[in-house]
């Protein structure tokens, strides 16, 4: 076994291991603590994809995140309400909202990407920027949604012969979730498209003049990103009973590029340990201070400075890049 799978392995199985853990030591808690790092990777990763491979740094991701959570809040809003959305009735099942969200972010972000992508460096970032601000506006604006209040969930979604209301089942719902993106992710990026994805990213000029198209590829990846943030999005909503259009704002997208370049961008695995320390970092700090970002700017630094694959380079060493 290689280095990196041995990190890999590790991971996943203290992640498996964490509510038996939890319960051994009599504190509940770090179920929930646990079940923040998996939804939150799952975003990372998907950022991870157009970000560590495809050099498209998108300050837009929040924006999918916070439609998959609104997504889950507003079917369930007028459920609540007995009324109809668009003239459908609506629907519990996880089955049904959880694609729904994925498919909502997946077309957003397929118009956000198309308009974007026509730019590079700085325009691309502010344009995602700018998305993700209108959208967080509107969702302000949405009163009968809650406006600056967002909207309460009164329940979980339901999935056949499982109670996501117990914490542990929702826990163990959310890492199946997180282990299959992470499989496709990888099978992606190990494709010829994510070859060419990568290729462009290395040399431009030299993928288009071989006769690939850049705007095809990196749009494609453009919106996979998305649905996958806009199931994170659906989950989190899920797991908080709660959305709101902070899960839309930037400081959300900041807090998702903090995560890849604590794991490591361009890893896959890495920024689901940068969420893990992110995450972690927040709950230690904040015990001391209220200005906690203090504390992680310096820390961000210094990763950068030492570890330029981040957390997971560094444990897995030269094995980690992909």
């Amino acid at each position: 076994m290689t280095r990196k799978s041995l990190v890999v392995a590790l991971m996943f199985a203290v992640l498996l291991c964490m509510p038996p853990i939890a319960y051994g030591v009599g504190n509940s808690f770090l179920i929930n603590l646990v079940t923040q790092f998996v939804i939150y990777a799952i975003a990372a990763v998907s950022l991870d994809l157009v970000l560590g491979y495809g050099a498209m740094v998108s300050f837009g991701h929040a924006a999918f995140f916070g439609l998959g959570g609104y997504v889950v809040a507003i079917v369930a809003f007028h459920m609540d309400q007995g009324q109809t959305l668009l003239g459908w009735g609506g629907s519990e099942s996880a089955l049904v909202i959880w694609p729904l969200a994925m498919a909502v972010a997946a077309l957003v972000g397929l118009v956000m990407g198309f308009l974007s992508l026509r730019t590079s460096g700085i325009q691309f970032i502010m344009i995602t920027l700018a998305f993700a601000q209108m959208l967080y506006f509107v969702l302000i604006g949405l009163v009968v949604y809650g406006g600056d209040d967002g909207l309460s969930v009164t329940a979980r979604n339901v999935l056949p012969g499982l109670d996501l209301g117990d914490s542990t089942v929702f826990y163990y719902v959310c890492l199946a979730l997180m282990a299959a993106w992470v499989w496709l992710c990888r099978r992606i990026v190990g494709s010829p498209f994510g070859m060419t994805l990568r290729g462009f990213k290395q040399n431009e000029r030299r993928s288009i003049n071989l006769g690939y198209a850049p705007l095809r590829y990196r749009l494609s990846a453009f919106v996979i990103s998305a649905a996958g943030t806009g199931l994170a999005g659906a989950l989190w909503a899920n797991y908080a009973l709660y959305a709101s259009p902070d899960m839309a704002g930037w400081t959300k997208s900041g807090e998702f590029m903090a995560m890849i370049v604590l794991g490591g961008m361009g890893t896959i695995f890495g920024p689901i340990l940068g969420a893990a320390a992110y995450l972690g970092l927040e709950q230690v700090l904040t015990a001391w201070t209220e200005n906690w970002l203090l504390f992680l700017g310096p820390i961000l630094i210094l990763v950068v400075l030492f570890s330029k694959r981040g957390i997971f380079g560094w444990l897995a060493g030269s094995e980690s890049h992909d």
